[in-house]
């Protein structure tokens, strides 16, 4: 997994939904956004961190994103963007979505979490924060 984008390479995108929360909706919705906007996606639900981390560097992916909203975000991000780090994969850009106090927002931002999307964002916010933020790897 690496930020660096070819030309013509599509950016890859692994979302998921690691909680039992049924609170998809959003998600899956950003997820076809992302598509229609020429990303690669690879949308997964239920997962454990370890199952996430296994499937991002499989997958070979420059973006991850987790969507949460029943709380435990704290631990998830944590053992995300450790095992990311800890296969050398810690220059994917991690982003966060769902339902997050203003406080662990700002927790996940200091630990590497580039941007959180909560309610009232849209899909279009996250696509163009996601190509400004690769264009300035690729340049």
């Amino acid at each position: 997994m690496s930020t660096e984008i070819a030309p013509g390479e599509p950016i890859r995108v692994l979302l998921a939904k690691p909680t039992h929360d049924c609170h998809d909706r959003g998600v899956r919705l950003v997820a076809k956004k992302m598509r229609d906007a020429g990303f690669e996606v690879i949308f997964m639900n239920f997962l454990l961190p370890e199952e996430v981390i296994r499937a991002a560097l499989d997958e070979d992916v420059h973006v991850v994103g987790i969507s949460t909203s029943s709380g435990g975000h704290l631990p998830l991000f944590g053992d995300l963007l450790a095992g990311l780090a800890a296969h050398g994969r810690d220059d994917a850009v991690v982003i966060g979505g769902g339902v997050i106090p203003p406080d662990d927002e700002k927790t996940l931002r200091s630990w590497g979490v580039e941007a959180i999307f909560g309610p009232g964002t849209n899909a279009e916010q996250a696509i163009a924060m996601i190509k400004r933020r690769l264009a300035t790897v690729s340049s």
